[in-house]
């Protein structure tokens, strides 16, 4: 008789893709899918995410059920403490005989996985996660060589390997590669904001975040507005939803902010693509498959695409060729501890209230509100690093550390030295006014730099130039700033300093 194998899926793993079933055999081996007490609790995750996983999880087991698979399912009151624990339980209770996984996202449990084999006295087959686009191997190769890796160069790669948005002669489509420069109007209610469909929650769903509200009661995220899909099916059907509704202005508004909605037309999808619900590849093609009838523009569609096909491949890659010693870069000394207001929103700098709300109610920020309006604070005041990584890590449905490091670390912070950014990502209010109208409804005047109700943006992005001069020198990309700088007179570029210094910054490190 053939030996029983355990399948074991993670949580961010729920595709029936996933190359460890490919292994498998119903009626024989058992899926094993285990909600534990570390990978719920080592970071405050946000109840949204402890919520879409579990359920997720849940539904998932009985699509495998259905498909003719045993599972043993271990949810969270059991208490299990690590899924090396609830291996050893799987074993115990199966019988079986080896393990397969398919590789995970974090170096953390990787790691962990590296030695499940003695420790569990099992084989353990560790599979390469086949529902990336790019894997290890390809992003190797490609950055081999290179003295700066770049996504844009990484992107026309995939395009062309993938044969996405581009001509039978091998051009792409429009003639151009990209078309951010059309992706960055303020939204100001010119087009109105579609309606998002509401996702009914099922008795699964209703019961885990029953539990879940009861399990993690000191954590972010007000589940009385959970509207997230626990299934591939839902998922799919909120990406349709986008396509058909949303997508035609995606493009040219996509970094704008606004009071009057959280998700203006943005796809709401990188959480279902990040567990496993959605697959990369159909998405961009039927994105790709929209601009080719007429249903939205290239701006929009290559917008979209590049943010799928490039950017998120591009930092699966960067994480795991920098990792381990990536995470404890900090090349510009950041060392201010994280403020209290990151926790609760209560700070009357307007934009960053609403992004810090929003993010700890609802698990979601776009990428401007990430990038340019929190990540930008946090680099402007010299957050620390490690807490500002884990503070995203831990608030966003869709974070895990191969995607939230290199974008927090390396894009917002700049703490990688410039490895995922040329420059900086600092910027004045004057940006944050021109992309919304947070503004309107704020005390500070992004007009002003020092005195009463001057932006704190301004003065903060001032002492952040003076104190990185010798740092940014030889950048090219910043020399213009830099020149700007030297050429205001002295006392004004102290006062301007001193105003951050004793304004804006000491009450920040306040005990």
């Amino acid at each position: 008789m053939t030996a029983k194998n355990i399948l074991l899926i993670l949580g961010d793993q729920l595709s029936l893709d996933n190359p460890v079933l490919g292994m498998g055999q119903p009626g024989r081996d058992v899926v094993v899918l285990a909600e534990v007490v570390e990978e719920a609790t080592y970071v405050l995750h946000n109840r949204h995410k402890v919520a879409l996983i579990f359920s997720a999880m849940r539904h998932f087991r009985e699509t495998l059920i259905e498909l003719g698979y045993d599972c043993l399912y271990y949810p969270l009151e059991e208490g299990l403490q690590s899924l090396e624990e609830a291996l050893a339980a799987a074993l115990a209770d199966s019988g079986a005989t080896s393990v397969y996984v398919c590789q995970c996202g974090e170096y953390r449990l990787q790691e962990h996985m590296q030695g499940w084999q003695q420790s569990l006295s099992v084989p353990i087959h560790i599979l390469p996660d086949s529902r990336f686009l790019a894997s290890h191997d390809d992003f190797e190769s490609w950055a081999k060589g290179k003295k700066q890796l770049r996504m844009e160069y990484f992107y026309r790669q995939m395009r062309k390997r993938y044969g996405i948005l581009m001509e039978p002669d091998g051009t792409p489509c429009g003639g151009k590669w990209n078309y951010d420069a059309l992706n960055r109007k303020g939204w100001r209610a010119q087009v109105a904001v579609p309606e998002r469909p509401v996702i009914q929650a099922d008795a699964i769903t209703a019961e885990v975040i029953r539990q879940v509200e009861g399990a993690f009661p000191a954590n972010p995220g007000d589940l009385s507005q959970f509207n997230l899909a626990v299934t591939a099916e839902s998922a799919r059907a909120q990406f349709d939803w986008f396509v058909d509704n949303a997508l035609g202005s995606f493009g040219c508004y996509q970094d704008g902010l606004a009071e009057e909605s959280p998700w203006l037309f943005h796809s709401l999808i990188s959480m279902y693509l990040n567990i496993g619900l959605l697959e990369p590849l159909p998405v961009c093609r039927a994105v790709e498959e929209a601009y080719r009838a007429g249903r939205c523009e290239l701006a929009d569609a290559e917008g979209f695409i590049r943010q799928v096909l490039g950017w998120r491949e591009y930092v699966r890659g960067i994480y795991w060729h920098f990792m381990p010693t990536y995470k404890t870069r900090n090349e510009l000394a950041a060392d201010v501890p994280l403020p209290g207001f990151f926790w609760d929103g209560d700070t009357d700098m307007r934009c960053l209230s609403v992004a810090l709300k929003q993010s700890l109610d609802l698990g979601y920020a776009h990428h401007i509100q990430r990038l340019m309006v929190i990540g930008n604070f946090a680099l402007l005041a010299g957050l620390d690093v490690q807490e500002v990584c884990d503070w995203y890590l831990a608030v966003y449905v869709d974070a895990f550390e191969w995607v939230e490091l290199p974008n927090t670390l390396g894009m917002a912070l700049h703490a990688d030295g410039g490895i995922m950014a040329s420059k900086p990502y600092a910027a004045s209010g004057k940006y944050i006014q021109r992309q919304g109208n947070h503004c309107k409804q704020c005390i500070y005047d992004p007009k002003r730099t020092t005195g009463e109700g001057a932006c704190p943006y301004n003065s903060l992005y001032w002492r952040f130039i003076d104190r990185h001069l010798e740092a940014f020198q030889g950048n090219p990309r910043m020399s213009l700033v830099l020149a700007n700088w030297r050429k205001r007179p002295e006392e004004e570029r102290e006062a301007i300093v001193q105003w951050a210094d004793e304004q804006v910054m000491a009450p920040l490190v306040q005990p």
